[in-house]
């Protein structure tokens, strides 16, 4: 299809079969902000921005990669801190050459192995945060900044990683804020707004960007964020994109600040921090931190991240409803991937070793969610002649009631990780279920149900 600059043309636009199945992204936040990599901890989103006065979230926003606009809010904790540590004569910018330096240790193949041996099948890399600085060597100027650049092409570099291993690769971008160009803060809900660069000079800057990341880096995913300029047609970029690459996809953060709103394309949405609670039609993708920031922040405590268990279950949650989960990793300035971090990917990882089956390549059933007889959260997902559910919790019996599903004597049920099939039983409509007497310790296991199945 000849894809055409308009939002009829642009929305006739299917999402591809590769992302529906893909499950599992990764998405890494690592710039100039990971030098102070500071944001004080204690506030969540988006629960304490709802429950709180916004501008008391950004004054004290624990997402460390808004360094530079809480440093610019008087009295904020990272402006105490920022003096304290640094002196009030040290810019944003002095942070940059410490990061050029820094980045020079980096390995982007540590970083794809790690994502490849637990079962990633994209990776995003954030290539400009709202700072303004970009990973790669743009042809492009900034308009206030000039060659406002990172040394070593890291965009290039790990997306060469990244495709030699088979993993896509997509591309963050911040389109509508540049701290760089507007230094004002954003200190309340309408800073949102009002923030959004509209220059002319700008718009041509942010427009030629992307298009220099579509032509010389290949990308497969497309991801703004926020907000994009107003007075530009933004369905010139995404039929750009999609005749060159019609696998491709676009998410959801392109809203530009014009008045009435405008109408805008996009493949799937992308809730931040929050899960849906009921199958959803169209495709979407949870993204968050392990912890509570995107990039590394070096106050965050085992406490601040969440537990494998934690992890496993979101990641069964999300797929169950039709969601991929884009899990983000912060690196430190130097390329390496605090611990913490690493040791959460890796028993995710092995999760995925035994159960992936249920995850990958799988739809949503006619419903998400389900609970044992016996209390245990169940999650359903299907693929061809299979129905799994998997159970969120580690049965203390050997025998689990799953309530309304209804099997036929061509049926077989097999727990994912052993030989055997399992004997079954239908009473009325649950399906009683016999387990293996000694059952790993995990957080959840998963049932798999061949050929037909019905349900009530």
């Amino acid at each position: 299809m000849d894809y055409k600059p308009n939002i009829e043309s642009v929305s006739k636009h299917e999402v591809p079969e590769w992302f529906q199945s893909a499950k599992l992204g990764i998405l890494i936040h690592w710039g100039v902000y990971s030098v102070p990599a500071y944001a004080p901890v204690g506030l969540h989103y988006p629960d304490d921005i709802k429950n709180r006065p916004i501008d008391e979230f950004l004054r004290k926003n624990p997402y460390a990669e808004w360094y530079l606009n809480t440093l610019r809010i008087d009295g904020s904790p990272t402006q105490k801190y920022h003096r304290k540590t640094y002196g009030e004569n040290f810019s944003y910018d002095d942070f940059i050459p410490i990061f050029n330096e820094e980045s020079q240790k980096w390995n982007p193949n540590d970083w794809v192995n790690l994502f490849k041996k637990i079962g990633a099948r994209y990776v995003i890399l954030v290539t400009k945060h709202h700072d303004g600085f970009c990973l790669w060597q743009s042809k492009y100027k900034n308009p206030k900044k000039g060659h406002y650049c990172s040394r070593r092409n890291i965009v290039a570099e790990l997306t060469s990683a990244v495709k030699k291993k088979g993993l896509e690769m997509g591309y963050y971008y911040s389109g509508g804020l540049d701290w760089s160009v507007n230094p004002n803060p954003i200190k309340d809900g309408k800073g949102f707004v009002s923030n959004v660069v509209s220059n002319p000079k700008y718009i041509e800057y942010a427009n030629n960007q992307w298009y220099e990341l579509i032509d010389d880096y290949e990308p497969l995913i497309l991801w703004n964020d926020i907000a994009y300029p107003p007075n530009t047609n933004i369905n010139e970029i995404f039929a750009h994109f999609y005749n060159k690459f019609p696998q491709g996809v676009i998410n959801d953060r392109w809203r530009q600040p014009q008045k009435g709103g405008t109408k805008f394309h996009y493949d799937y949405k992308t809730p931040e921090y929050k899960t849906f609670k009921r199958v959803k039609k169209q495709k979407w993708e949870l993204t968050r931190g392990i912890g509570s920031s995107f990039s590394y922040n070096q106050l965050e405590k085992e406490e601040d991240y969440l537990s494998s268990e934690e992890l496993i279950r979101l990641l069964i949650d999300v797929v169950s409803k039709n969601g991929n989960l884009l899990l983000n990793v912060g690196p430190k300035a130097d390329g390496t991937i605090p611990e913490i971090q690493i040791n959460r990917l890796l028993e995710l990882g092995k999760w995925l070793e035994v159960n992936g089956e249920a995850i990958f390549g799988t739809r949503p059933w006619e419903r998400a969610e389900g609970i044992t007889s016996e209390g245990i959260p169940v999650r359903f997902t299907q693929k061809s002649k299979a129905l799994y559910a998997i159970l969120m919790n580690k049965p203390l019996k050997t025998q689990i009631t799953l309530k309304d599903v209804n099997l036929d004597s061509t049926n077989e049920v097999t727990l994912l990780g052993f030989m055997d099939t399992l004997a079954w039983k239908q009473n009325a409509s649950d399906l009683i279920v016999e387990l293996p007497r000694v059952l790993p310790e995990v957080p959840a296991i998963s049932l798999k149900i061949k050929w037909s199945f019905s349900s009530k």
